[in-house]
């Protein structure tokens, strides 16, 4: 059976720091995923150098099929020189893991990984070899839909330490927590901000150094298609609302005349929900048969805002945002059901122009539903999700 990987991650800046010293990269192929964290030397710009070039060099040359061995020679020899210690020098993790669910990962002085399933921490068989004279571990595993994976930087263990506590969280700790959280039944993405949230507790709003923190959730694909606009042809209007209601997985209409036309062509009602108000997002509605109705351009540029402070997030800005909750208003709904409850993705988007969207309150991208979709679609897919784009 086939399975799908998303990544998030989160961050916290050593205090005084501008720059976190700690990467994420993620890369996306046609039948796997890739995600990459280095931890630089020391802190700010420079170790943000290193462990940036490290993360670009090891997420390019493993998608391009490389070896480890080739992977570690080359940042060996590509990182520039700390003229006072004389070392150039980033620790990082390489996990990759395709459809078929089969992963590897590769450890240089990070933290080991936290692997769980089925709400234990699992103890993954591993290998100890030498590159350059450093110590790589690896692991091969078959991973399950429900696994959840957990890399951490050293920022992490290290929470609290000469604090609220002595010697830090510790590995074990950060386990433990890992593993009370996640019998509660939270995603993947809640899970990486309840850990980097209470480091910064930890650290009473002040890290001594910098936390990074990346989850990796395997699942069952889960396919969501939202149709955005009518289409430019109006004879049309049938045959995209047939292949909506024919696609698996979850169905949303956005958009007033949007839900008009389905409803229509389902032959069904439609029933404006008032049972929750707010006045910066246009009600929802229902369409028996339609797991979500919203209005359109106004709700789906709230919705590109909220991504666009997910993506400051997983960019390891601060200040840090704050985790988006789950309003009942129709875009936070929708990303909701983006970000946590789809793995794939398909917008129908139609490019029939609404008169009323020229008017001056529309102006520039936030009038082009096709920009607007395109931009979420590119946040998402920094999540790992797969995205596709049809214009009708």
């Amino acid at each position: 059976m086939k399975v799908f990987t998303e990544v998030f991650a989160r961050s916290l800046n050593k205090r005084g720091e501008e720059l976190c010293g700690d990467s994420v990269e993620v890369v996306q192929s046609e039948d796997s995923i890739i995600a990459v964290m280095a931890d630089g030397l020391g802190s700010g710009v420079k170790a943000n150098i290193l462990s940036t070039l490290t993360t670009r060099i090891a997420s390019t040359m493993i998608r391009n099929k490389a070896s480890i061995e080739e992977v570690v020679k080359t940042i060996a020899n590509t990182l520039p020189v700390c003229r006072i210690r004389k070392i150039a020098y980033s620790t990082f993790s390489i996990l990759e893991i395709n459809d078929e669910g089969e992963g590897r990962l590769f450890e240089f002085d990070n933290p080991p990984v936290i692997y769980i399933r089925s709400g234990k921490v699992l103890e993954l068989p591993r290998r100890e070899f030498r590159v350059e004279d450093k110590k790589i571990l690896e692991y091969n595993f078959k991973a399950l839909a429900g696994d959840k994976i957990f890399i951490v930087s050293d920022g992490v263990i290290h929470a609290g330490v000469g604090g609220l506590l002595n010697l830090g969280w510790q590995w074990s700790n950060v386990a433990n927590y890992l593993e009370r959280v996640e019998k509660r039944g939270y995603y993947v993405s809640e899970m990486v901000e309840r850990l980097i949230e209470t480091c910064n507790h930890l650290y009473r709003g002040e890290p001594g150094d910098d936390a990074t923190v990346v989850g990796v959730g395997v699942r069952e694909s889960e396919l969501t298609t939202v149709l955005v606009g009518p289409p430019e042809d109006k004879s049309k209007d049938a045959e995209v609302v047939k292949k909506l209601i024919a696609s698996k997985g979850k169905k949303v209409v956005c958009g007033g005349t949007t839900a008009n036309i389905v409803a229509r062509e389902m032959g069904k009602e439609i029933i404006t929900k008032l049972d929750y108000m707010d006045p910066a997002v246009p009600p929802t509605a229902c369409i028996e048969g339609i797991d979500l109705v919203t209005e359109g351009l106004i709700t789906l540029t709230k919705c590109l805002e909220m991504l666009r402070n997910m993506v400051n997030m997983y960019n390891f800005t601060l200040p840090l945002p704050k985790e988006i909750r789950k309003e009942k208003d129709g875009a936070s709904k929708l990303v909701d059901l983006l970000v946590n409850r789809s793995t794939h993705i398909s917008f129908m988007v139609g490019r029939a122009v609404n008169p009323a969207h020229r008017d001056v309150y529309f102006p520039g991208v936030a009038g082009d539903k096709v920009r607007i979709v395109e931009e979420i679609a590119q946040i998402l897919k920094k999540c790992g999700k797969r995205v596709y784009i049809e214009l009708y």
